[in-house]
């Protein structure tokens, strides 16, 4: 006799397990994210609202909002998102498209939509989500596939050009990197050879992040403060600076 099908319920819902490992580790690292923006911030905003706490309880707000959201899809099976992984990447294209069609340009780059003057947000953040989903699906479906060079790294490299492209018109060439890089491990981790990526990698990617990196001022200026910001201490190079002094200064009491 077949065993009933066992009905799922609210309550089941809520008594799905998480990892409390993960939930601490998550915690600690926004409170130590409060903490600095709320000691970054202070002066300024006092200066500004004459209420210091401004900026910080904007962030403490956001940062409640996420993690309701975050023990809400905590309970969700991961296996749920199988089901639209192939959305999820026309998702991410019609949000990166949207962002060059209606985005406000600030400093030169679009990369944020505006739904009200206080309100917004950066679909780039988003797609990297959509993108693990889309890959995690795509890559089980084809996993006999991975190991061959044309139908396992080229076919699911061609996937990734539309939204790097669409990324890099913006233009949001760290985002570009990350989503990249995020998917490339996937790759890696399911099944496609490492030496696909390093053989392609020195041949194609290096030249090309070279010449992106080349063709905008911007970009060539923050790899040569990064590699000497005490030549401009005081403008571009004061926050990798402060980065030195912070990393001497934790150096010394780890001594």
């Amino acid at each position: 006799m077949a065993k009933k099908r066992k009905e799922k319920t609210f309550s089941s819902f809520l008594n799905n397990p998480f990892d409390f490992t993960l939930l601490i580790t998550i915690l600690l690292l926004l409170s130590i994210g409060l903490i600095m923006v709320l000691s970054a911030s202070s002066p300024s905003a006092l200066a500004e609202s004459g209420d210091s706490y401004s900026y910080f309880s904007k962030q403490l707000l956001f940062a409640i909002l996420g993690i309701v959201a975050m023990l809400f899809i905590s309970k969700i099976d991961y296996r749920f998102y199988q089901k639209f992984y192939k959305h999820a990447w026309w998702l991410a294209l019609i949000l990166l498209a949207l962002v060059l069609i209606a985005g406000r340009e600030v400093n030169g780059a679009k990369r944020w939509i505006y739904v009200t003057e206080t309100l917004s947000f950066q679909p780039s953040e988003l797609v990297k989500l959509l993108m693990i989903i889309f890959y995690a699906g795509i890559l089980m479906k084809n996993r006999d596939q991975l190991g061959l060079y044309g139908k396992g790294f080229i076919k699911h490299m061609c996937l990734l050009a539309p939204i790097i492209g669409l990324l890099l018109l913006e233009p949001h060439f760290s985002a570009s990197v990350v989503i990249l890089g995020i998917c490339a491990i996937m790759m890696i981790m399911a099944g496609c050879k490492f030496w696909h990526f390093l053989v392609t990698g020195s041949i194609v990617g290096i030249p090309a992040i070279i010449a992106l990196i080349m063709v905008e001022p911007y970009r060539l200026q923050r790899v040569i403060t990064f590699l000497n910001p005490w030549q401009d201490a005081t403008g571009d190079g004061w926050q990798v600076i402060q980065s030195l002094y912070a990393i001497r200064i934790s150096e010394g009491y780890l001594e």
